[in-house]
């Protein structure tokens, strides 16, 4: 699995935490929906950090919360 997968899972494991949808996660956060579903769709390989701290303040977590998972814990290194 790659990070924008890992990514994806993160935001679907949170939202179903939650019990909120894609479009009110987005209605939390103050983006538009497509920069969620850009993430969770594949469109976005490379999802800003930015973005992804905007979702966690929404959520109202950390960035290490965010990231403090066994699949982050366990990713392969990217560079070949």
């Amino acid at each position: 699995m790659n990070t924008a997968d890992t990514i994806k899972n993160r935001i679907l494991q949170l939202c179903g935490e939650r019990d909120i949808s894609i479009n009110k996660l987005a209605t939390i956060c103050g983006l538009p929906p497509s920069s969620i579903k850009n993430i969770l769709y594949g469109k976005s390989k490379n999802p800003k950090i930015i973005t992804i701290k905007i979702i966690c303040d929404g959520l109202n977590m950390t960035l290490g919360e965010f990231f403090s998972t066994e699949e982050f814990d366990n990713l392969e290194q990217e560079i070949e």
